[in-house]
């Protein structure tokens, strides 16, 4: 149960290389990430042990898996062997460890990266386990958990918003108002500069680069639409569009207005500033809340949803990505391993999950919601209020192009945000490398 660093943490972007010649991650780029390596397995394999893949290495997810694992040990009989990775360096691995020997369940995202998986055959359907656990979940939960083919291949854990955090205090002190329109979001950020704080906080270094991806997806969603959103993500529009050029063009207006320094400083390096008070906002998701300790400092965090830029699409689009777990495509023990994963898809293993982790929001229909903080309270009312849910643009997307291609492209451009034409042009050529009509 080893992680093996070939390269240092910032020699390459997150995420997986393109697929080549029908294979996944086996480039000499994919090759040179750290490497995702199973808890044992093979012939043999002891069928009272079901080994888990886990991304949830931070101590706050890391201590509710345990207790989850712990709740399902008592409750089968079954021991669970916990093969723990950082959260980037699980993604980078990630085409590696599936097509080895990988644990028999492992976490992952819902939707487009699911799908991408389960249509390399890289995992293994779960309509049985679904027979069972069905009934708790929405419509859209049960859309987001089916592969292409329309079988299951996903078991969902909980979802959490992104949106416009701030601290409540710092706003009452300085008079601040909360914005809805994208003249008024601008006009504060501007004020925020002028009373000495960084108005935007921001962190992309090293791995952290997908931290922006979330600003962009808001500017496309709220300016173009849920459904150019989508089409853009599929690969189904091109990127030097008129409608593209207009994200950059907003992108532009609050890029002076962002953290000093954001290339070198990590996502939890941002959120601290905005804790602490020297940062005004921060664009970013529920996770910020695995940084507080301090309860009285927790209700004094607050979100608005990503301002209104055309009334025409209004807010009516959330990005609340969906985390939970698969199966792999030769799980050692197949049996202990779907037990494992109806337990996870129950409403009690959330609620103990969500007794640990305050940071996301159940997704199951009967998981008690009583013991939520305001944040977990709005968050939820949130998404259920949305029209569309988006995931993320590096989960609606082939991860490749994005992590290649997108990521490397934006956060270049973010330390010289002028004219982006070139830019578009750039991304535009690699488009079909990725995409295939």
């Amino acid at each position: 149960m080893t992680l093996q660093s070939r390269t240092s943490p910032t020699a390459s972007q997150p995420g997986r290389r393109r697929v080549v010649g029908g294979m996944l991650g086996l480039g000499a780029a994919a090759l040179a990430a750290p490497l995702l390596t199973a808890c044992g397995g093979g012939a043999g394999a002891d069928p009272k042990t079901v080994t888990f893949g886990s991304n949830g290495a931070d101590a706050t997810p890391k201590s509710a898996y345990a207790a989850v694992t712990k709740a399902f040990t008592k409750d089968s009989g079954l021991t669970v062997k916990t093969n723990t990775v950082d959260h980037d360096s699980f993604q980078k691995s990630i085409s590696t460890y599936l097509q080895g020997t990988p644990d028999d369940v492992f976490t992952w995202f819902a939707g487009y990266r699911m799908q991408y998986f389960a249509k390399k055959g890289l995992a293994t359907p779960l309509d049985d386990v679904w027979e069972k656990i069905g009934d708790g979940f929405s419509d859209a939960t049960k859309q987001l958990s089916r592969g292409e083919d329309g079988k299951y291949y996903f078991v969902p854990l909980y979802n959490y918003p992104w949106a416009v955090f701030y601290r409540k205090s710092l706003f009452q002190e300085r008079g601040y108002t909360v914005p809805r329109t994208w003249s008024e979001f601008t006009a504060l950020a501007k004020r925020m500069k002028k009373d000495g704080l960084s108005p935007i906080a921001s962190g992309y270094g090293g791995g952290d680069a997908w931290s922006i991806l979330g600003a962009f997806d808001y500017l496309d969603l709220r300016a173009n639409g849920y459904d150019f959103h989508m089409q853009l993500m599929r690969g189904e529009v091109a990127w030097t569009d008129r409608r593209t050029v207009a994200i950059f063009d907003l992108w532009r207006e609050i890029a002076p207005y962002y953290q000093q320094g954001a290339a070198g400083r990590s996502w939890q390096d941002a959120a601290q500033s905005l804790l602490d008070k020297k940062s005004g906002m921060a664009v970013i998701g529920l996770f910020v809340g695995q940084q507080i300790s301090d309860e009285k400092l927790r209700d004094d965090i607050d979100f608005f949803p990503f301002p209104e830029i055309d009334p025409a699409q209004g807010q009516d689009a959330v990005e609340a990505p969906t985390d939970g777990f698969m199966l792999s495509r030769k799980p050692k023990n197949e049996a202990g391993a779907k037990k494992l994963l109806e337990f996870l898809g129950s409403a009690g293993a959330e609620n103990l999950y969500m007794g640990v982790d305050p940071s996301n929001v159940a997704v199951h229909a009967k998981a008690d919601t009583g013991s939520y903080n305001p944040l977990q309270k709005k968050s939820a009312e949130l998404i259920a209020s949305a029209k569309h849910i988006t995931q993320f643009a590096d989960r609606d997307s082939d991860p490749g192009f994005v992590s290649t291609v997108v990521l490397p492209g934006l956060t270049q451009w973010l330390g010289h945000p002028d004219d982006a034409s070139s830019l578009l042009k750039q991304i535009e050529s690699q488009r079909s490398r990725f995409f295939t009509a």
